[in-house]
């Protein structure tokens, strides 16, 4: 079952009054947490702060509702803003919203073809990269509100964001510098401490009571939330955030939904969407080790689809599960889906409650937030030791990607890791397969010395197959026969079944016989049709082989005497 897994899981577990108080206590925690992050990362992709909100609000509800693990918990992350930013630059909220339809599309149809073991396929030195580099690229980005630098124009690539910021330096204002520094430090300080408030509060509300001291008495003003963002309802024009639920909007009447810009923005989709699957699927396996529970991860593909199908009718931004957030829930004692939902809810009550209050929410004790996620998220204590540790092809597979992501962005990023990481994985693959002449020397491959034996080791195919071919020679006059060991042989492509027919071509005078070929690449050499030369034969065993090859040394004598 694809629609409802998780929840029906906890279900068959046995849910009783206890579980259900222990959901919502642990709901309310992580909304707390997820209301100033989902504010920070709207406003980190270039959109208003309450789409964050209706992000939490909307995805977060249909992917634990629908999903298929119990414990993560969906919202914009931060693994999304250097794929995102760019999308609002050139096409607005509008093109936004598309995009996240049609990647929740892609995730819907990944699930119901059952794609979710896909993921183990990417390897570890791509993802560490492309999330490292993703990291530094969000702080960088937060140095703005930071520090209250005014950035002429709007640069998009990172080289030129650097030249632009270093320009805007001097604009420093040092009231939102204070306030952005003490955020991060409060952050680290209550972090240690290790209690069940969480951090992100705690220093949030630090920043925001320091920022209304500094401009009731400091020399400069602080830029608080309520001045920088707006929003109409009607003919009412409010500052900050809106005081109402999402509401439905129809993107069919968008000037942005048309075909050409559905092709544009293709690439953009999948990029999301192959993110949102690595992302929501690797918290989902984190979540298992924590609870020893079993995701289903096609379920949690369909549920993520529905989620980010659905949300930009809300006003949403792209969704994926977090695994800061889903750690914070399992921590918080969650045990089903319904602790997901309630933060979902919370957030929601929230929103309508507190709006006001959140308009008071320092810009800088945001950035500062953000930089302690893109911190967390980057893991740069472990990027190092794998540096250090790791193969160097590796190392050059991780560097790879994360320079790419910066410098680039993530698109270019993991193509080029996923194909130099092939490229080393099938070169040291290459590298295992061997062909060695064996003669009489292996105690039992011992058919006598006018038998040549050739042992084959390691996959045939096609960065393998010349060089190992390239071995069987011409037999000397005095060899009667010809041995190929392919019991060690555990898979064969065309390009090898060619080189293998082209050295069966210096061998048509002597009969071949091959050794112990296992029952798959025996069918895919029958096809080949390699078993219609006269002089090729099959041998299941050594005893049958040896009698063969007896009976035909017999025969040979036979013919000899007559003569």
């Amino acid at each position: 079952m694809l629609l409802f897994h998780a929840l029906s899981q906890a279900w068959k577990d046995g849910y009783s009054f206890s579980k259900l108080r222990a959901d919502i206590v642990s709901g309310i925690t992580v909304g707390i947490v997820a209301i100033p992050l989902g504010m920070a990362l709207a406003i980190a992709v270039g959109v208003a702060p309450q789409h964050g909100l209706y992000t939490v609000i909307v995805a977060g509800f249909l992917a634990a509702l629908l999903g298929g693990s119990r414990f993560n918990i969906t919202g914009p992350t931060a693994a999304f803003v250097v794929i995102l930013l760019p999308i609002t630059q050139k096409y607005g909220l509008s093109g936004l919203m598309l995009g996240t339809m049609m990647s929740g599309i892609i995730l819907l149809l990944m699930g119901v073809f059952r794609l979710g073991q896909l993921v183990a396929y990417v390897p570890y030195p791509v993802t560490t990269g492309f999330t490292a580099g993703i990291g530094f690229v969000i702080a960088f980005l937060q140095l703005k509100d930071l520090l209250g630098l005014h950035i002429q124009g709007s640069p998009i690539h990172f080289p030129e964001k650097v030249m632009s910021y270093a320009h805007a330096l001097p604009t420093t204002n040092y009231a939102d510098a204070i306030v952005g520094v003490v955020t991060i430090f409060v952050f680290i300080g209550w972090a240690k401490l290790k209690t069940r408030v969480p951090p992100h509060l705690v220093s949030l509300l630090v920043g925001t009571v320091l920022a209304l001291a500094l401009n009731k008495f400091g020399p400069e003003h602080v830029t608080l939330l309520g001045e920088k963002f707006s929003y109409t309802i009607g003919s009412l024009v409010g500052h900050g955030i809106p005081q109402e639920a999402p509401q439905f909007i129809a993107l069919w009447k968008s000037d942005t939904l048309n075909w050409a810009t559905v092709i544009e923005l293709m690439p953009s989709a999948l990029t999301i969407a192959m993110l949102g699957c690595i992302e929501s699927l690797l918290c989902a396996v984190v979540a298992d080790g924590m609870t020893s529970k079993k995701h289903n991860p096609n379920a949690e593909l369909v549920g993520q689809g529905i989620a980010n199908i659905v949300v930009p009718f809300f006003g949403g931004i792209p969704a994926t599960a977090a695994i800061a957030r889903t750690a914070t829930n399992i921590r918080s004692g969650a045990f089903s889906p319904i602790s997901g939902m309630t933060h979902a809810l919370f957030v929601l009550a929230a929103m309508i409650v507190l709006a006001p209050a959140l308009s008071f929410v320092p810009m800088s004790a945001l950035a500062g937030l953000l930089i302690m996620v893109a911190w967390n998220m980057s893991e740069a204590p472990h990027f190092v030791h794998t540096l250090k540790v790791a193969p160097r092809r590796d190392v050059a597979v991780l560097m790879t990607c994360f320079i790419l992501t910066v410098a680039f962005d993530m698109v270019v990023a993991v193509i080029v890791g996923l194909l130099l990481a092939g490229v080393l994985f099938i070169q040291r693959i290459a590298t295992l397969t061997t062909v060695t002449i064996t003669h009489d020397e292996h105690p039992h491959l011992n058919f006598g010395g006018d038998v040549v034996v050739y042992d084959i080791n390691g996959p045939l195919f096609f960065a393998a197959s010349e060089k190992a071919f390239s071995v069987i020679e011409h037999a000397t006059t005095e060899t009667r026969a010809v041995v190929l060991d392919f019991s060690d042989v555990s898979t064969i492509d065309i390009t090898a079944i060619h080189a293998f027919d082209m050295a069966l071509d210096r061998l048509s005078e002597l009969p071949v016989y091959l050794l112990g070929t296992q029952p798959h690449v025996e069918r895919k050499l029958y096809y080949a049709g390699i078993f219609e030369a006269e002089n090729v034969h099959l041998a299941h065993s050594i005893s049958q082989l040896q009698q063969v090859l007896l009976i035909n040394s017999h025969n040979d004598s036979d013919q000899e005497s007559t003569l």
